[in-house]
């Protein structure tokens, strides 16, 4: 108890109003002073707790709409006067200024406003100014002073008024949390306001990150983690339904397959082992898109995280629950679905209505991060209309269709990536390798007898014919690819001699991360 700083004088000035009343009472039947603005003391003397309006002290009124009601000297030198310092003491008593021990501040709700879609001007109105600069004078000046900036911090408050005031500890935490809150906050209105130039890209950024969670181990056992909101839509947003803790593995996998899977407007289900695509598939329901994606690779699919752009049926449930799953992603699950999954105790279960990516994305490297556009499937060359016919003759159809999956597919292909597809499924898909030989080799072995017959794909262009007729000779008909190289001309030769059909698309969908 000895260690207890009393609170004798409060400041209270807060957006948000809820259970102001209860706060206003305990510090009321605790003998604080307590001080207000506006609103605020209003809704205090509401609730019966007696109370001191700013405007008392200042001898100056609110004005300009409330945007100046606090930012006064006597005000601040409450604030920011060090207790154990005779000198600051000496200094507030001979103007007759009396010190605060804890304020009790939220900020206006600029993010939720700009998040609503408002007004620029709304938006510059709830820009606030008085708020941070009184945190952060008693956050600086936290040997003296208490603040509470969140209102999730109300139980605290209530158990320290009730033991006597705060500790040394416990207000050094309480400033910590205030320098977190005015820093996002005003990253959030830098990023804002800058958003609103013409740069795509912004010669600078900032970004908050939140834990919200510690995970068992990073990529490896020796390795620490835990993942971390950005407050964006994404994979991390994702509710957990069922099954076991996801890891930090489980995350990135999952990631990729929630990508790879809506790519795809038709029904589509991505299995996906090492943030690697082993099977993706769309059909004309979610089931058959699984059945699909399951046979391009049954061997590397056990143990996969399994990916579905519609609500998960009965069916789909009944067939995944026959094969070992890490993970199953989905926007939704049938409520007799979610019964026969569950009965698997270790797989885990994600729920993700989110659709869209993120503008932007990140890449931190040594001493720095890498910020690019997101890559998604609108640039030019990604719709057919655009592609150019430079070898063979026209397809048909149902080969059309075919290309058309395998270049949607391809982009969540690590480089260099080859991918063969057949009635609407990759049949085989080489990945990750140094050079798109081997890629195309591998896409080939993967294949076996289902290559001949397929379609490829390949993420970037050939750099000479040897990886086009690797594909030739495993028997594919027609191939999609950016074209580009100084020996396009070989490529097309190639093909011609060959008879298959060969497009361009001048866009390539590179993925090395």
């Amino acid at each position: 108890m000895s260690n207890r700083k009393k609170i004798h004088r409060a400041l209270i000035s807060v957006y948000d109003k809820n259970r102001l009343g209860e706060i206003g009472k305990a510090l009321s039947a605790a003998g604080v002073q307590i001080v207000s603005t506006g609103s605020t003391a209003k809704t205090l003397a509401a609730a019966g707790v007696a109370v001191t309006e700013v405007s008392a002290i200042t001898g100056f009124p609110e004005i300009m709409d409330g945007r100046i009601k606090t930012l006064h000297p006597i005000i601040h030198s409450g604030i920011l006067a060090d207790q154990n310092n005779a000198n600051h003491m000496s200094a507030i008593k001979d103007l007759g200024i009396e010190p605060f021990d804890l304020i009790i501040i939220n900020l206006y709700p600029f993010a939720e406003t700009i998040a609503s879609g408002a007004p620029f001007a709304e938006c510059i109105e709830q820009i606030d100014i008085g708020g941070p600069s009184m945190l952060r004078g008693a956050a600086k000046n936290h040997g003296s002073v208490a603040v509470i900036s969140q209102p999730d911090q109300y139980n605290q408050l209530l158990a320290s008024i009730s033991a006597g005031g705060f500790t040394d500890e416990e207000r050094q935490n309480l400033a910590v949390e205030v320098f977190r809150t005015t820093a996002e906050y005003d990253l959030t209105i830098a990023n804002w306001l800058g958003s609103k130039s013409q740069s795509k890209l912004p010669e600078w950024f900032g970004r908050i990150y939140k834990q919200e969670s510690v995970l068992r181990y990073g990529e490896n056992p020796h390795q620490s983690a835990a993942i971390y909101s950005d407050g964006l839509q994404g994979i991390v947003q994702s509710t957990q339904l069922h099954g076991k803790e996801m890891s930090f593995n489980n995350y990135t996998d999952a990631d990729a397959a929630w990508r790879a899977a809506f790519d795809h407007a038709d029904p589509c289900v991505a299995i996906v082992k090492h943030a690697n695509p082993c099977g993706i598939a769309i059909g004309k329901d979610i089931t058959t898109a699984y059945s699909k994606a399951h046979e391009c690779d049954p061997v590397s699919a056990f143990g996969g995280v399994v990916a579905a752009n519609r609500i998960v049926s009965v069916e789909m449930a009944k067939a995944l629950s026959e094969i070992f799953t890490e993970v199953l992603i989905a926007p939704g699950y049938e409520s007799a679905a979610m019964e026969i999954l569950a009965q698997k105790p270790s797989i885990r279960i994600l729920q993700c209505s989110i659709t869209a990516l993120a503008p932007i994305e990140m890449r931190p490297v040594s001493g720095g991060v890498l910020l690019q556009e997101s890559d998604v499937l609108n640039a030019p060359g990604d719709a057919f209309a655009t592609w150019r016919l430079v070898a063979g003759p026209q397809v048909s159809s149902d080969t059309l269709k075919d290309l058309e999956f395998a270049w949607r597919a391809v982009r969540a292909v690590k480089s260099n990536a080859i991918l063969l597809a057949k009635n609407g499924a990759s049949v085989g898909v080489g990945m990750g390798q140094v050079n798109r030989v081997d890629s195309a080799e591998l896409a080939v072995k993967r294949a076996g007898n289902r290559a001949a017959g397929s379609v490829a794909s390949s993420d970037a262009f050939f750099p000479f014919a040897d990886g086009l007729q690797i594909l030739i000779t495993a028997g594919i008909t027609a191939v999609v690819s950016p074209g580009g190289s100084v020996r396009d001309e070989e490529v097309i030769a190639a093909a011609d001699q060959a008879g298959i059909s060969l497009y361009f698309t001048g866009t390539r969908h590179f993925s090395h991360a």
